[in-house]
């Protein structure tokens, strides 16, 4: 009996993605010239907003006539539809079980909104296999070309797979609020993004600002540390201003952006919009996919 060398039966990753690749290449082609946006939506801190921010700012941007699907990358305590008024029958676990595609469970939100649902109180889901990320990369891989924008709002926090789900985008926007704990922990997050995953730029939210000019001075605070101490630049996309209506809109389960179109936070999301729409990634991935997967086949998996 012939021996055999038991690396033979490892599976690499980057073989996985080529037969991924080919299968890409011969699917039908949506005919689209331009690429989607993959903006992942993140936080040091938990409390700051980041996912009333994340679905206020696709509904403005779907206002202004773009296609947006959100995926809530929370994965063990998703909470998007619970902030939407959705009841969403089926959710990632059921795409990582097999049991249901990702283009299955789409549901459709406020102001034609897509949203691509987490489950919540799922533990296992808070540690991903790298086998279950490219699972999931690589068929939202295949729906994202429908859209404009792809928005990711991760968990809070520097785990990996919050870290895993910001460096695959084409862009990082770390959410930020006034307090000193929340502007640490953002530092925090953008330390270990530079330090560890060679990040070289994100964009920045500063959200609960009292005033316009707080939300300025939040930002200079963490643009003049990080120039100081981290290779990495960071653009000021604008603030959010504290607004009773948001909390209103929650305990209705409506965004503020509709329930409260006037509001100066819903004029606020409206701003962050069209500065979004202007602002150009900072980079684009190569070759077929609207990921950056080098990050997930540095390793091989077995």
């Amino acid at each position: 009996m012939n021996s055999k060398n038991p690396s033979d039966n490892v599976i690499r990753l980057s073989d996985r993605m080529k037969r991924y690749d080919m299968k890409r290449a011969d699917a039908p082609r949506t005919g689209r010239t331009t690429v989607p946006r993959v903006i992942a939506v993140t936080s040091g801190k938990g409390g700051v907003g980041k996912t009333n921010i994340v679905a206020n700012l696709g509904y403005a941007l779907c206002r202004l006539g773009k296609k947006v699907l959100i995926l809530d990358a929370d994965l063990g305590l998703g909470n998007l539809d619970v902030l939407l008024g959705l009841a969403p029958k089926y959710n990632l676990s059921h795409v990582l079980m097999g049991e249901k595609s990702i283009r299955e469970i789409i549901v459709e939100g406020p102001g034609n909104l897509l949203i691509l649902p987490a489950a919540s109180g799922i533990q296992e889901l808070t540690q991903l296999t790298k086998q279950q990320k490219v699972q999931i990369l690589s068929e939202l891989d295949q729906v994202i070309d429908r859209v404009d924008l792809l928005l990711i709002d991760t968990a809070a926090g520097i785990s990996s797979n919050v870290m895993d789900f910001n460096v695959i985008a084409q862009e990082i926007v770390v959410v930020v609020s006034p307090e000193p704990t929340a502007i640490t922990d953002a530092y925090a997050l953008m330390k270990v993004l530079a330090l560890k995953y060679a990040e070289k730029s994100c964009k920045v939210i500063v959200n609960l600002a009292g005033t316009t000019q707080q939300g300025n001075e939040v930002f200079r605070q963490l643009n003049l540390v990080t120039k100081r101490f981290l290779d990495m630049t960071l653009d000021y996309v604008g603030s959010v201003l504290f607004d009773a209506n948001v909390t209103q809109g929650i305990k209705q389960q409506k965004l503020v952006s509709d329930l409260f179109p006037d509001a100066r936070a819903s004029k606020c999301f409206q701003e962050l919009a069209r500065k979004v729409i202007a602002q150009l990634p900072t980079q684009m991935p190569n070759g077929d996919s609207n990921f950056f997967w080098h990050h997930l086949i540095e390793n091989n998996l077995s």
